[in-house]
This record gives C-alpha cells, sequence and structure tokens, in this order.
C-alpha cells in the first residue's frame, strides 16, 4: 500500500524552477499591482512602457523587501520606490530606488503660467499652442521629481478614481492624513485658477 501523504515524493515538472518569492512579498504584489499599474498609467503612454515600469519597481521592492519589511513604513517606502521608477520612466532618466530623488515641494509645474524648461506651458502645450510631444497629456511633460507628493493624491483620487481609504492603502498611511492633504492640493490648485 502507498501513501498519498508521503512527503518524499517530488513535486511536478517545473515547480522546482520557480524562484523563492517569500509569500508576504506576493501578496503585496497581487495587492498593489493593479493600482501601481494604473498610476503608471497615468505618465506612461504605453501600456508596456507602464507594466515595465510597474515591474521594474517590483523588483526593486523585492531587492529591498527585508529591509522595508523592517522599516516603520514598509508600503510607504514601495509607494517611493514605484513613484521614482515611474518618474525616472518618464523623463528618461536612470531606473532605480533615489535615482529621481524624494519629490520635495519645489517647482510643481502644475501651477506654473509661463514656459517650463523644456518650453511648454503648465497645461502642456509647447509655447506655440501645439502638444509636440503628440501625447497630448500635460502629465507627460511634467518633471515629475519636482513636483509635490501631495500632487499624486489629487492623480490617484481624480484621475484613478481611487477613494481616500484605498489611497491610504497605496501610499502607506491613514485615511484622515490622504483627506486633508486632498483638501489642500484642492484649495492649493483653485487659488490657481
Amino acid at each position: 500500500m502507498t501513501n498519498r501523504h508521503d512527503s518524499g515524493a517530488e513535486p511536478p515538472p517545473g515547480l522546482d524552477e520557480t524562484p523563492a518569492v517569500p509569500l508576504e512579498f506576493a501578496a503585496f504584489c497581487e495587492l498593489h499591482r493593479p493600482r501601481y499599474l494604473s498610476y503608471a498609467r497615468v505618465w506612461l503612454p504605453e501600456r508596456a512602457e507602464a507594466a515595465d515600469a510597474v515591474q521594474q519597481a517590483f523588483a526593486e521592492i523585492a531587492v529591498h523587501w527585508r529591509e522595508l519589511l523592517g522599516s516603520s513604513n514598509p508600503t510607504a517606502h514601495a509607494w517611493q520606490i514605484l513613484r521614482e521608477t515611474v518618474a525616472a520612466h518618464s523623463t528618461g532618466g536612470p531606473v532605480g530606488a533615489g535615482s529621481t530623488g524624494s519629490g520635495g515641494p519645489a517647482a510643481d509645474g502644475l501651477t506654473t503660467d509661463g514656459p517650463a524648461a523644456d518650453g511648454r506651458n503648465a497645461d502642456g502645450r509647447s509655447a506655440d499652442g501645439g502638444t509636440g510631444s503628440g501625447r497630448g497629456a500635460y502629465l507627460s511633460t511634467v518633471d515629475r521629481a519636482d513636483r509635490p507628493p501631495d500632487d499624486d493624491l489629487a492623480i490617484l483620487h481624480y484621475v484613478v478614481g481611487l477613494a481616500a481609504p484605498e489611497i491610504a492603502d497605496v501610499i502607506g498611511t491613514d485615511t484622515a492624513s490622504v483627506a486633508g492633504r486632498l483638501r489642500r492640493t484642492m484649495l492649493r490648485e483653485a487659488s490657481g485658477w
């Protein structure tokens, strides 16, 4: 008689070839991939390019996974890695954590009236009124590294369509903070209209 629960049995062919991925990391990817892809699609015009950026961000997160788990807020650190990776893809810069800076509140590019360094106005049109790049969206022309992180909240809320609790889950903060920051961003933008 054979024991069907014999632990000495070999795994099916091909199963032992997959790299060992921590279960927590696999769950993290499964949870955040759709939202990360939606965010990347705002900045990157091609689906394949957005998927590549998200995959590279997850690869970077995987490299630092143990460190992230030991941090006070792994989700916030992972969000920053994604943000920097997408920024690097959208500007053509080097890809990797820390490659584009932390995105401080310097010139935000969304509220300026004059042309940007690349000759475009804040709405993404070139000084002659055209869109130049063919993308048609000002988001692709704004230097993301110089934009306040609160603008990402507005993008996640108004463009991607996430509610404040979902945004809080994605970026690693609490819902009340997201709601307050969204209000401030809206007031800042409204005062510029």
